[in-house]
């Protein structure tokens, strides 16, 4: 469900810790018995109708990593520093998915308050309007996209007037898009 395929005999070996891909077949066939899955030319499949525990099937776990700026860009921590669970029709497969803590002001109009878990989606790219992590010179922020032809401006939106926007070159890397904010969800 993490990566959108189902994994191979020896994918599941390894992250089980089995030393044989015997012991993962007898396993799947087990489970393919009480029709837990079902094993086919397209590889594994969990069959629709489980009654297990299907919250653990409904969800990804996502990395939490550190805080980002909503204001002046701060240092991005790099470090995982937590795992939330999310449902899958949130994190969508195939995508990746990582978690930031907001910290400041300056998207306050866009619902982003400091505090909020922002659920963002990894990728390089953006369109215009759509709310981006930009990573420039080692920091992180998180504002509006807009692309002015040779030019990128990232737009704040907040109700205290010093937040200005950001002009750049090319010279800055796009880390994600803003998915979802979950406010009032962070310790």
């Amino acid at each position: 469900m993490r990566y959108g395929k189902p994994p191979t005999v020896r994918a599941l070996m390894k992250s089980l810790g089995f030393s044989s891909p015997r012991a993962v077949s007898y396993l799947l066939e087990k489970l393919s018995e009480k029709n837990i899955v079902k094993r086919g030319p397209e590889g594994l499949r969990i069959i629709s109708d489980f009654t297990g525990d299907e919250s653990r099937i409904n969800t990804v776990d996502i990395p939490l990593v550190g805080e980002v700026s909503c204001g002046s860009p701060i240092l991005a921590e790099q470090n995982v520093v937590d795992s939330i669970s999310v449902a899958i029709t949130l994190a969508k497969p195939p995508h990746k998915y990582f978690m930031l803590k907001a910290k400041g002001d300056s998207m306050n109009k866009k619902g982003i308050n400091s505090g909020d878990l922002v659920l963002v989606r990894q990728q390089q790219t953006a369109r215009n309007g759509d709310l981006v992590v930009a990573l420039i010179d080692d920091e992180a922020t998180i504002k509006e996209f807009r692309d002015l032809g040779d030019t990128v401006a990232l737009l704040p939106h907040s109700t205290n007037p010093k937040h200005k926007p950001i002009i750049l070159d090319r010279h800055f890397l796009i880390q994600g898009v803003v998915q979802k904010i979950l406010s009032g969800l962070a310790a």
